[in-house]
């Protein structure tokens, strides 16, 4: 697997691009897996966002609605799409696991855990 070095830390991706071991993250982390993904900064709004993701899943190991995070973190309902444009980046630079890891794993509820993510 990738390792990635950025500010002088070091941590293992998978082929995807996604954090091997969510132990490994960090602010610093997130800053090298987003500018991997393109996006060149980081800013307050996205890290609320991030670290919602975070919290969200330790809790839960699952993806939350969308809405839910923009409005528990006090944001207009589209929040993540504007800032991110694809939900799949803030999950990745949040450090989560790849969700076709996730959903491999919940079997037939595939289409539900994702459908949450990624509206049809």
């Amino acid at each position: 697997m990738p390792v990635v070095e950025t500010g002088g830390i070091k941590f293992e991706v998978d082929g995807e691009g996604y954090l091997v071991n969510i132990q490994d993250w960090n602010e610093q982390v997130a800053c090298g897996i987003a500018e991997r993904e393109g996006l060149d900064e980081l800013t307050k709004e996205r890290m609320d966002i991030i670290n919602f993701l975070r919290k969200y899943y330790m809790e839960f190991h699952a993806f939350p609605i969308l809405r839910g995070v923009c409005r528990d973190i006090h944001k207009p309902k589209e929040c993540v799409k504007d800032e991110f444009v694809d939900p799949i980046k803030a999950w990745k630079i949040a450090g989560l696991p790849n969700p076709g890891v996730i959903a491999t794993k919940a079997g037939d509820k595939e289409h539900k855990i994702f459908r949450f993510l990624v509206p049809d």
